[in-house]
């Protein structure tokens, strides 16, 4: 298990939230959580550019101003009415036209976090583990995506441990295993400190979206 399967821990976390308030009815809160709860904005299939399509379709730019901040409002609706113009031409020109929005919108959203614009990416790309918690918020249980990221980080835990009591056997024997087992035992703490950290959210924020 690597750092960014641990760092997933925090988006349960915050996945979580998200369902909790979908479900009781506190949706006006869910603008807060946005930044951190969505971490492949940039992918075609991800969520920012699905609101962008129903947009589009549906001509009401409404249902993608959730994803920037209100300041930029104004920018993003200058490009949304050039895409309507210029997607009714023909085929062509609506894909361009459609592309150019896409682009648009993940740019300023991202902006917004304060990371930088590298382009929409194929869908598929985002990790596992976030397209499962992807599927939670969908479904409104995270039962099956928390019960997997329990058992990765167990997992986790315990390869290192075992590694460390091995090593931990022979560290008398010279200062070579002695080392050795010092490396075993700082790889364990740091991992522990990183999945309490995480989960306790006070790991730094993550724009790798």
């Amino acid at each position: 298990m690597n750092l960014n399967r641990t760092r997933v821990l925090t988006y349960v976390l915050l996945v979580c939230a998200f369902v909790v308030l979908v479900a009781t009815g506190r949706a006006k809160s869910l603008p807060l959580l946005i930044p951190f709860v969505i971490a492949h904005c940039d992918t075609e299939n991800g969520p920012v550019i699905q609101a962008a399509k129903k947009a589009l379709d549906a001509k009401n730019i409404d249902l993608v101003f959730i994803w920037i901040k209100k300041q930029d409002e104004d920018e993003l609706r200058k490009a949304f009415e050039k895409a309507l113009a210029v997607r009714k031409l023909n085929p062509q020109a609506k894909d361009l036209a459609d592309r150019y929005f896409f682009e648009t919108l993940v740019r300023i959203h991202r902006a917004g976090e304060g990371a930088p614009y590298t382009g929409i990416k194929p869908g598929g790309t985002e990790e596992p583990a976030i397209a499962a918690a992807d599927k939670a918020v969908e479904t409104g249980s995270v039962d099956d995506l928390t019960q997997e990221l329990s058992n990765a980080a167990v997992d986790g835990i315990k390869d290192r441990f075992s590694t460390l009591v091995e090593k931990k056997m022979h560290m008398n024997e010279s200062v070579d295993a002695g080392r050795e087992y010092i490396e075993a035992y700082v790889t364990f703490i740091h991992y522990v400190e990183r999945l309490h950290n995480d989960i306790a959210g006070q790991g730094g924020e993550e724009h790798g979206h």
